[in-house]
């Protein structure tokens, strides 16, 4: 006879919260493992909200993909607040244990990497941090390979009598997406007539509010790194609060932004 279901068996808390394992005896160290993992479940929810709207939105399919898409916003609101909590370790508190991490950096996170390919964000570079780990480096080459999300919401304008070039629609879609004028044009005319494209409309401002929550996330995590680290490289070899405000200037969805000036 199986045992009866209970809070603890259904979440495995055992396992989950044994899963927290200081390197060091100083007291922040548990705070840091503890916002970092959670940071990777709420990753991993991301990651599956975003693969259940490219498939919707593949599908033509585009309301009920506003769900999941508002659902990853609210997330990326308690993400970006998550670094608030983070932010009351001190510098000294975080150079206590800071050696005991060696090379290790959230820079190596397949999954956060991953989201960033399905959002259309593609560099194959980053493949090379994950060898050593077969499953997470085919998670991330099939992202980085596949359409992403801005790709499929692309291939639905001409199916709204919106002309997209064939060189866009059948790219090779492991390379960075670059922005076209004629892409530009075509969502151009959708923020025009709201009345006529307004399932399109829609879906470009949620897509607009995916981009600006994660710009806002990086925003905050460049402002919680160089209060906690200053200027000092990452402990993964970047050259950290620069590397990571390079990042700041990054567009998922370049011609949602762009078009913004022509209206």
């Amino acid at each position: 006879m199986s045992e009866p279901m209970t809070y603890a068996r259904y979440l495995a808390l055992d396992e989950l919260l044994a899963a927290q394992k200081p390197l060091s005896d100083r007291h922040d160290e548990l705070l840091f493992i503890v916002i970092h993992q959670t940071k990777e479940l709420w990753l991993k929810e991301i990651i599956h909200e975003v693969n259940l709207a490219k498939r919707l939105v593949a599908a033509g399919d585009l309301e009920p993909a506003y769900k999941a898409l508002a659902r990853v916003s609210r997330i990326q609101t308690i993400m970006t607040l998550s670094w608030d909590v983070l932010a009351t370790m001190t510098p000294a508190d975080y150079l206590s244990f800071r050696g005991s991490l060696g090379t290790s950096s959230g820079f190596q996170s397949h999954q956060f990497r991953t989201l960033e390919y399905l959002l259309g964000l593609k560099d194959e570079s980053f493949l090379r941090f994950h060898a050593e780990r077969p499953e997470a480096l085919a998670e991330l080459t099939a992202a980085l390979e596949a359409p992403s999300l801005y790709d499929v919401a692309i291939a639905q304008l001409p199916k709204h009598g919106l002309p997209v070039p064939e060189t866009v629609l059948n790219r090779d879609f492991a390379k960075a997406y670059e922005a076209t004028p004629s892409v530009e044009a075509a969502w151009l005319e959708v923020y025009r007539d709201t009345a006529r494209y307004w399932e399109l409309y829609q879906l470009a401002e949620k897509l607009v509010d995916l981009d600006d929550a994660l710009v806002t996330w990086r925003h905050k995590h460049v402002l919680t790194v160089e209060r906690i680290i200053g200027g000092r490289p990452g402990t993964g070899g970047t050259e950290g609060v620069g590397y990571l405000a390079k990042t700041l200037r990054r567009r998922c969805f370049p011609e949602l932004w762009s078009l913004r000036t022509r209206l």
